[in-house]
């Protein structure tokens, strides 16, 4: 085969050119990179303060700058165990990596369109708002406030009811960080504040914060366990409770002998109340043993014989062959048919052919 342009300078052969391309092709498919056996998982872990850098999630990246600017969201009731809150969804951003830990910070909630749209209606009013503010340590947020009346209000209402629970909402925030309010949302104070102001223009059925909005960040006040803490935590935790697992698994061990002794002696209390086929699996299981000493017996010594006649309760007087038959003849078919099978024998025909085909 040719390989190259052609001494006369005509155009090489289609053959040779596709060989040349696909050789090529698997050059580069050799040389091309496993982006998965690139990636490495990352613990996602929420915010210091007030959740201690708990373990949320997990997420997948080849590089800790592509897990950076991620948002995670996560149900309340996941988060701290209430399930009055199943219909709030909390949302989180990585702000930093450190080894396999994705550290995030708190940028919001928002409670699920369901549960919204089960609050309204026809009878009832709404008063809906949206309330941008800064908090004591500077973060710049959004709030929106929804209030469901019990009955239907004016128009003059509503907005004496909305001018109420802005003040309410912001004369909150100002005196209190971004952390208190966090807390407030999520544990239903600040609602409750609202609520009780809101009420003493019209009887109040519901109120929540559909979503909370982080804009702009201010000043991260640093308080609570460190990462460093936490992990330590989670190891020591993690070691006690290998050492329990441990310890009890040594303590419930107990002896092949003791263990055989129990089986022998609640086989022989129980054996007139259970039933005749947990009788018969617990004398196959019993006879498994005994079917290993009897294979071959016929090429046993004479004293093995012996003592195999008077285990079973059986005559040892006689010559050996007479033994062995008498054996032979104590024995249920199913074991005479097992002893047949190991010996490359048919297993078909009644008891005195089997016994008769094993003498032979």
């Amino acid at each position: 085969m040719r390989f190259g342009r052609p001494a006369n300078g005509a155009a090489p052969e289609e053959g040779v050119v596709s060989m040349a391309k696909g050789a090529s092709a698997r050059a580069a498919a050799r040389r091309q990179k496993d982006k998965w056996k690139a990636k490495r998982w990352y613990s996602i872990r929420a915010p210091r303060n007030p959740w201690s850098y708990k373990v949320i999630g997990e997420t997948i990246a080849e590089d800790e700058s592509m897990v950076l600017g991620r948002h995670y969201e996560v149900m309340q009731n996941e988060l701290d165990g209430d399930f009055t809150k199943m219909h709030v969804k909390i949302r989180f951003r990585v702000t930093d990596v450190i080894g396999s830990d994705a550290l995030t910070e708190f940028v919001g909630h928002d409670v699920l369109k369901d549960h919204v749209r089960r609050q309204i209606r026809r009878e009832r009013g709404k008063i809906d708002d949206t309330i941008d503010l800064v908090t004591e340590d500077g973060f710049f947020i959004r709030l929106k406030p929804f209030i469901v009346t019990r009955h239907r209000i004016r128009g003059s209402q509503k907005q004496e009811s909305r001018t109420i629970a802005r003040n309410e909402v912001i004369k909150f925030c100002a005196r209190s960080t971004w952390i208190n309010v966090q807390k407030a949302l999520l544990d239903g104070s600040l609602e409750e504040e609202v609520r009780k102001a809101v009420s003493k223009i019209h009887p109040v059925r519901a109120i929540f914060f559909r979503r909370s909005q982080l804009i702009q960040s201010g000043v991260v006040i640093d308080d609570g366990p460190t990462l460093d803490e936490v992990i330590g935590a989670e190891k020591a935790q993690k070691a006690s409770a290998e050492t329990e697992e441990d310890f009890f698994d040594e303590a419930i061990e107990v002896p092949d002998e003791l263990t055989e002794a129990v089986i022998d002696e609640v086989s022989e209390e129980t054996a007139p109340v259970i039933g005749v086929e947990a009788q018969t699996e617990m004398a196959e299981v019993r006879s498994a043993d005994e079917d290993a000493s009897l294979a071959g017996i016929s090429k046993k010594l004479k004293s093995e014989i012996v003592s195999i006649a008077k285990s079973r309760g059986l005559d040892p007087n006689g010559t050996k062959q007479e033994i062995v038959d008498r054996i032979h003849e104590s024995l249920t078919v199913p074991e005479l048919k097992a002893m047949l099978k190991e010996a490359g024998k048919p297993v078909s025909g009644k008891k005195a052919d089997l016994v008769a085909r094993l003498s032979e």
